[in-house]
This record gives C-alpha cells, structure tokens and sequence, in this order.
C-alpha cells in the first residue's frame, strides 16, 4: 500500500465513506515531540486546509511568548490516515502559520524542512534528495525512574534481558538474549517478533512502505524497523509517525518502547541510520565509477557532511544521553571518516547489485531521539555546501576503526564527546545553515539556549547515581 494523495475535498469524502466522527490534528514542536488536539468531524471543512485553527503557541518549548500566544494549525490533507488506536479518527498533521499575516511559522520544524527541499531546487544540484531511515528502538516490559533531591534511579524489566537469565520467575524458560548476541535470533529467545509485525503491518496499513523489521544486537529488547527511501519531508513525517505507532503497539501489548539512544549500560545503543542520495530528473547523482561506485557528486556530498558533521550533530545527536551511545566498541560511529561496506566509520557506502538506483550512502550518526525535519534538513545543506564548494572527504578508512594502532588514529577526527562540544560547534560554524533562510538566526541561536538551559545545565547540576559509588566513602 501507498501512502495516499488525498485533495481536501477527497479527505471529506473518505470521512463520510469510513464515517469518521473525530478529526485528530497533529503537529511537531520545536524539540521533536508530536502534539495534538482532536475536533469533532463537523468542524472539518474545505477552508479548513486553508483557514485552519487556532491553539496556544506559550504552552511550547522554544516557541512563542505567552503575549503573542495566538497561533494557527493548517492541517495538509496529504498526511491523513485513519488512527488504528483511536475510535472513529481519522489523523492528520498540520503546518504552523501566524494567525495575522497566515505566514509559515519560522520555528515550525515542517517549515524548515519545506524550506530546505526549495532551497535544494534553487540550488540547481537536485530536484529531490531521498532517505531511507533504519529506526532503532528498545522495548521493555516495564520502567521505573524519578529524580528528587534526595533519590535518583532508574530500573528497567526485560524478559529478554541477559541480566534475568538467572530469576526465580516460576516462567523463566531460560532463553535470553545473551550480551551482545541480539542480531537476528529466532523465537522464543527473540520475544518480540509479533510485536515487530504488527508495527510493520500498522505502518503498511497507515500508507508507509517498509523494508522489513529484526531484533537488533543488544540484549533487553532492541528492536529495528526499516522504511523504504522518500523525500525529506515525507520521510521525516513518517519518522512521526512511526513512533507513534511503536509506542500504541507497545503500550496495546502490556509494554512500553523508548527511543532514547542508551538506555542500557554496557551495551549497543540505538541509532537512525539515514541512506541518502540525490536526485534530477529521475537520475541517480550519486551514481558513478568512483569509489564504492559513487560518483564525483557523491564524494563532495560526503565531504560536506564529514566537515559540518560536529555542528549537525547538535540537530542528529540531540540529548546528552546520545553522546553515551557514541563511544568505541559499541557498533556507534566514532570517527568522522567514510568507508565501503565498514560500518565502524560514520558514512557507510553499501555495497549494491550494480542497480544505479540504489547507489546512495548510509550516515550512521544521528539517533531517533533527534526531530527528524530539523536533523535531516541540516543533512541536506550540509551536502549541499559540499557540492558547491568541491570539499573533498579525504582518504577512506577501509579497516575496523575500533581496532586502529595509536600511529593509524593520527589525523582522524572524532565525534564530538559532549552535546555542549556539539552546541560549541553549531554556535561556531553555521553559515551553511543559513542559506535560502531555511534555518534563521534565531533558529540556531533558541535551539541552542533550550539545549544547554534545559538539558546539560539540568544533568550537569544533579548527581548521578554512579558517583555515589566512585565517591561516597571518599
């Protein structure tokens, strides 16, 4: 099935054919986390998709203040699907418009990656950039967390936890996942595979294609579901999307999914492995003789993205805890270089049948935790800035990155250690981001405000658990 291309006028017809009686009007905030509010059918009219309706913008992170609160949600009729956890409701997601001048919102996340994909057609280079997002997530059976001033945890259950190989659970049949050894095992050890499906058909059903689901490496419940390859902004409203419907299929199943990167110590985190390629006029432009079978385009692509990549990743490796994720021997890229097939580098280039439709490469540094307009946005203008300005990526790296003798590091960089050394980098160096206005100055400059009060000042200020063991009988 393919998603729809359903007019205003066709989206009443299928409300009336499927006797919706709830319209459910979604929209992403500044930091990635869907909204909504639910209307009922009546309310929806042809001028809706033009009018829109109205709702508080002070109640947002990093959006308006409370004395030009007023905003206007605009649904976009191409986005609707019927809800499958929701009685009679059919769901759409809007665009944020200023209720006075009915402008795009600049702080609009779906804004910018409009602004981006034009900015891409002003250019000349392409007139479509493709990606193809594999998802990683943990589902648990259950979490427990809080911090206060006196006690700071976290506990997480798991039937599929190495660390409960040993319960006495009268039900403990023995099979766990072992350390590490979570990439595509066979029930029972791998409990979650109807679960997988059923997010797979879920998604099919709601119009977006997929590659296929697995069990990921870790142990505890890490799970992969791969899309097929789209434009920008369809790709990111399907990152939306999906989640939602991991969370509703967990939560239907008596469990609960995260996409926060490392919620496990000692093992693989959880990344969003983006494929890219770039189009023009249905040709492949990253097809070529070259290395890995890239062309000359493609390498400059690489180059733009290996060059801006520490100040991207403020956008693709949003949360303090990203960074935990980031380190050697856990499968994570921590090595800003490029290879063939090696999957210890930050860009990957897969190997393909010879199909030139297929030639593309994988960036495998952003997390699911990021917002995915904003994330691949910076993405496409970091390639962009590579191609107009001919930056060259430099020498593969073809051996294990992991495994390199002291002498072979020398002039490799790494990724960024910290979200604050990634806000210092997008703070310094990001004129790239600026061109065709698709991120504003005040874009950059609120994300990176909200980044640093919000999240690294918050964890910098509280212990950690762990340094009660380092330092309490010190």
């Amino acid at each position: 099935m393919t998603e729809n291309q359903h007019s205003p006028r066709e989206v009443l017809a299928l409300c009336r054919q499927r006797e919706i009686r709830a319209i459910d009007l979604r929209f992403t905030d500044f930091c990635g986390m869907q909204r909504h509010f639910t209307i009922p059918a009546e309310q929806l009219a042809e001028e809706s998709f033009e009018q829109g309706f109205p709702f508080d913008g002070s109640s947002m992170r990093g959006w308006q203040s409370i004395h030009e609160s007023d905003m206007l949600i605009v649904p976009e009729s191409q986005t609707c699907f019927v809800d499958p956890f929701m009685k009679s409701t059919l769901a759409m997601l809007c665009n944020v418009r200023d209720p006075v001048t009915h402008q795009s919102y600049p702080r609009d996340p779906r804004n910018i990656a409009r602004k981006a994909e034009n900015y891409m057609l002003s250019t000349g280079i392409a007139d479509k950039a493709c990606f193809g997002p594999e998802a990683e997530f943990f589902v648990f059976d259950s979490v427990r967390f809080d911090q206060k001033e006196h006690e700071g945890y976290y506990h997480i259950s798991s039937a599929e936890g190495q660390w409960n190989r040993g319960s006495a659970d009268p039900a403990n049949s023995g099979y766990r996942i072992r350390h590490r050894e979570g990439y595509l095992p066979m029930p029972p050890a791998d409990t979650l595979q109807n679960l997988r499906t059923e997010i797979m058909l879920a998604l099919e059903d709601s119009g977006i294609r997929t590659e296929g689901q697995h069990h990921e490496v870790a142990s505890g419940g890490q799970c992969e579901v791969d899309l097929k390859s789209d434009s920008l902004l369809r790709i990111a409203d399907h990152l939306i999307r999906l989640k939602y419907i991991v969370r509703n299929v967990a939560a239907a199943c008596g469990k609960t999914a995260t996409f926060m990167p490392k919620p496990v110590w000692n093992d693989n985190g959880s990344g969003l492995h983006l494929h890219l390629s770039l189009w023009k006029d249905n040709h492949p432009l990253f097809a070529g003789s070259g290395y890995g079978g890239l062309s000359e385009t493609a390498m400059f692509a690489i180059g733009g993205l290996l060059q801006h990549a520490p100040a991207l990743l403020a956008f693709c490796c949003p949360t303090t805890n990203s960074y935990k994720r980031l380190t050697p021997g856990f499968e994570a890229p921590v090595n800003l270089s490029y290879s063939y097939r090696n999957r210890s580098a930050a860009i990957r280039i897969p190997v393909n049948s010879g199909n030139e439709g297929r030639r593309r490469f994988e960036f495998r540094c952003p997390d699911s935790a990021c917002n995915p307009y904003l994330a691949m946005s910076a993405m496409l203008m970091a390639m962009l800035d590579g191609i107009q300005n001919r930056i060259s990526p430099g020498k593969p790296q073809d051996k294990d990155l992991y495994d390199l003798e002291p002498e072979e590091r020398q002039g490799l960089i790494c990724t960024p250690p910290s979200l604050e050394a990634a806000l210092e980098a997008l703070e310094k160096h990001h004129d790239f981001l600026l061109r065709g206005d698709v991120f504003t100055p005040d874009v950059i400059e609120r994300w990176i405000r909200h980044k640093r009060e919000d999240e690294v000042k918050a964890i910098n200020q509280r212990p950690h658990p762990y340094e009660f063991a380092l330092y309490f009988d010190c």
